[in-house]
């Protein structure tokens, strides 16, 4: 008689190690995606020994009210922001003020990229239609004290001042009244989290376009007095001081009374649901990191449901089974994501963590692992054939 040893044990032992080893992969990548699991608290504080704010972790403020849109024709508008600032480390990148109105998220935003100032706004281009356009300015914060940035616009396009001397001028950059409308942001970006550490001391927005006078003479006045002078009253629409010092409102010292509002949860405003993939797309090597560490994370998943499935009935099927499960997987976190305003939302990683499980299961048919799996491992069928034989 013709004896096949009995592999039952080997395949039911085999199938509970496989199964936790896919139930610690699945949570891993569930607590990776998904922590810290709620909302923190702002990280906005009052700095106490002087006015002004410090920025540390995840923190925002926002406007209480909307700043209105002007009736001016985009040839005719004028404009000028002040702010006064020192980021935690240089080679950071944040988001410092941003405008913003749900039907328009990126309408204009001022943010810093290592020791770089960048200015950013939803412009027409050639065609008429919006686009992202961007302004830079390098080496604005590789000092170890703070900033003070002046940024005006009009009929001869932008101008960035530094400590009151003029910087760049931007005649191409031709901002319009859309661009300084809707919520104004602070330490934060709309849509998806970009916060800034450090210190905010000032800010200032202004309906007209500051001459490089008055620009010199505002930078000596806040830099002296903590604040501009009192005949740039006219024009102004809001005016910070940050001199509270305590409680969860800044108000406006001399605008037209919109004041900021300091929330005890950290929250993203209108955080976007599943970015388009060409609208997350871009050359940054951040980017392509992200990306990588996607596919990354989720060969595991790949190789250890693979490896699993192909001890089932379904065998001939595990690498398109898996790869769905792992599409299911990425589609729930995404989605959860949208809610936690430490994570964004989009479909790249979708579309990556999907492409890292199909080569995770690639790799385990690639490997010995197989191989080792079929040397314990029989079908069903095999064993009803032993137990009949046996009989």
């Amino acid at each position: 008689m013709l004896l096949i040893p009995d592999f039952s044990g080997a395949h039911e032992m085999n199938t509970k190690v496989l199964d936790l080893a896919c139930a610690a992969v699945l949570g891993t990548i569930l607590t990776l995606g998904l922590w810290p699991f709620h909302a923190p608290s702002n990280g906005v504080a009052w700095l106490g020994s002087r006015n002004g704010l410090r920025f540390t972790g995840h923190g925002t403020v926002i406007s209480t009210g909307v700043f209105g849109t002007s009736a001016a024709p985009r040839a005719d508008f004028a404009g000028s922001l002040e702010i006064w600032l020192q980021p935690r480390i240089i080679w950071d990148r944040g988001t410092l003020l941003a405008f913003s109105a749900p039907e328009d998220l990126f309408r204009f935003s001022l943010r810093y990229s290592e020791a770089d100032l960048r200015v950013e706004a939803t412009l027409p281009d050639g065609r008429g239609r919006p686009r992202i356009a961007s302004l830079s300015v390098e080496d604005v914060f590789r000092r170890a004290t703070p900033a003070f940035i002046t940024v005006t616009a009009g009929a001869r396009g932008t101008a960035v001042y530094v400590d009151g001397v003029p910087i760049r001028a931007a005649p191409w950059f031709r901002l319009g009244p859309d661009q300084w409308t809707g919520r104004l942001i602070l330490g934060d970006a709309p849509g998806q989290t970009d916060t800034f550490e450090g210190r905010l001391l000032g800010v200032a927005v202004y309906g007209r376009e500051l001459t490089p006078h008055e620009a010199r003479q505002n930078y000596e006045a806040w830099t002296r007095e903590g604040r501009p002078p009192a005949r740039e009253e006219a024009g102004r629409l809001a005016l910070y001081l940050f001199d509270e010092r305590a409680g969860s409102m800044v108000h406006d010292r001399g605008g037209r009374g919109i004041d900021l509002s300091i929330p005890k949860k950290y929250s993203v405003f209108h955080q976007i649901f599943l970015e388009p993939v060409w609208s997350e797309f871009n050359y940054s090597r951040s980017y392509w990191s992200a990306a990588l560490k996607n596919i990354v994370g989720f060969l595991p998943f790949g190789f250890c449901f693979c490896a699993r499935l192909s001890m089932s009935r379904r065998s001939s099927r595990a690498v398109l089974i898996t790869v769905v499960l792992g599409a299911l997987a990425s589609v729930t976190i995404e989605v959860l994501q949208s809610q936690l305003p430490t994570r964004d939302s989009g479909t790249t990683d979708i579309i990556t963590n999907t492409l890292g499980t199909w080569l995770g299961a690639a790799l385990f048919h690639k490997s010995p692992a197989r191989a080792l799996l079929g040397l314990v491992v029989r079908p069903k069928s095999a064993r009803v054939a032993y137990a009949d034989h046996r009989r």
